[in-house]
């Protein structure tokens, strides 16, 4: 059986450094990449790959979005989250997002290639690093806010001011894909699913 494997990564080298991975497995077939989330949506429509592996952090639509959406219309597509970070924020959000496992890009090509295959399988997979700080978060539940980090608390002010997005990227010197990705990152750890709801809670709870 062959597995057809679509590469989501904004940085070229690391999409060629991935598909080199996947060439050492004769069972693995790269079928697709895509540099944002939007792209990769439209990829995995046209190709239909058997997994998605995930960069979280891009420009544009960030990758726990494009695992969303991926999830609700092609349910059968696996996706693996893969990026440079195992912060709570984001494995909880990837795996709340519909994602299948969450590694870190310093695994090796076997590695990579029996979580593909495991993945594949129906097995859920975690690098070490993701799998102790999901324990951590079990045994000491997070109030609400207090996990935001300087930057988040910073983009928050910001929203409690009333600034758009592109009014946020353009006070705090950051793209609007930064923007965005911070916001779905309060929302996450605020609990919250909307801009309201996040600036209300703010207010209430003076976190900013």
């Amino acid at each position: 059986m062959t597995i057809s494997v679509l590469l989501v990564d904004d940085h070229a080298v690391v999409r060629s450094g991935l598909s080199k991975f996947l060439m050492v497995n004769k069972d693995l077939k790269l079928v697709g990449e895509a540099s944002d989330g939007a792209e990769a949506v439209q990829m995995v429509s046209l190709h239909k790959p058997d997994i998605v592996l995930m960069d979280l952090m891009m420009p544009g639509t960030d990758g726990i979005t494009a695992t969303r959406e991926i999830h609700q219309r092609y349910p059968a597509v696996k996706v693996i989250a893969l990026t440079s970070f195992a912060e709570q924020n984001m494995i909880q959000g990837a795996l709340q997002a519909g994602a299948v496992g969450y590694l870190q890009k310093n695994v090796t090509a076997a590695e990579l290639g029996n979580a593909i295959r495991s993945a594949c399988a129906g097995n859920m997979i975690l690098s070490p690093e993701a799998t102790q700080i999901l324990a951590q978060s079990v045994a000491q539940p997070q109030i609400p806010g207090e996990q935001l980090t300087e930057r988040e608390r910073d983009v928050l002010k910001c929203m409690v001011d009333g600034l758009n997005n592109n009014e946020i990227a353009e006070r705090l010197v950051v793209s609007l894909g930064t923007v965005k990705f911070h916001i779905s990152n309060i929302f996450h750890k605020l609990g919250v699913d909307s801009r309201v709801e996040a600036v209300k809670l703010a207010i209430e709870q003076k976190l900013v």
